[in-house]
């Protein structure tokens, strides 16, 4: 495998699994954030999840272009490496926390 190949694997491999999305899955396009940490995640449908959702969502093949990997107990999205840097998740756009009255963000 050339040096290149193998780069790009990288990440995918501190992933814990990498779903298979339904032929219907949403992406992201949007974080919520609080305190400049990621709790939740809007979808392409406007919905916004909480980082759980998002996390059972995406094992569930409901949402396409991520893979779960975890920090200590606490499970979470991340971008799949495909070559192009506009979708990763940290490109994406902030939805604030406190503009979510109708939602329990922790």
């Amino acid at each position: 495998m050339e040096n290149k190949d193998i780069a790009k694997e990288l990440p995918k491999a501190a992933m814990d699994v990498i779903p298979s999305p339904k032929e219907d899955a949403l992406e992201i396009i949007g974080l919520v954030k609080k305190k400049g940490r990621i709790i939740g995640y809007q979808l392409s449908n406007e919905r916004i999840v909480n980082r759980e959702e998002g996390v059972r969502l995406a094992k569930a093949g409901e949402i396409r272009g991520v893979g779960i990997a975890h920090r200590k107990d606490t499970e979470y999205l991340k971008s799949i490496p495909d070559g192009s840097e506009n979708n990763n998740l940290s490109a994406l756009p902030t939805v604030r926390a406190g503009e979510l009255n109708q939602l329990n963000f922790q």
